[in-house]
């Protein structure tokens, strides 16, 4: 059986639905603009990102929601990525 296709990538895209992930420094936006700095992110879906693209791009919102026994939100300095 062969491989799946890995999704593309792009700094819009998310790494793992493919969807547009919303992030304001993809878009050319200051960070603090961006929902991942108001939003918690589930550690599990940043787990998820593939090792070569963490750091490199953003997951979306729909991915990085979390569930309600696991809030914690990204706790990086002002104006960090998340990955």
């Amino acid at each position: 059986m062969p491989a799946p296709n890995p999704l593309p990538t792009s700094p819009s895209r998310c790494p793992l639905c493919g969807a547009a992930n919303q992030c304001a420094i993809a878009a050319g936006r200051p960070p603090e603009s961006c929902w991942c700095m108001v939003q918690p992110i589930a550690p599990a879906a940043l787990a998820a990102v593939p090792t070569a693209q963490r750091g490199q791009i953003c997951i979306c919102p729909a991915c990085g929601t979390m569930s309600a026994d696991a809030q914690q939100p990204f706790a990086g300095p002002p104006g960090s990525a998340p990955i």
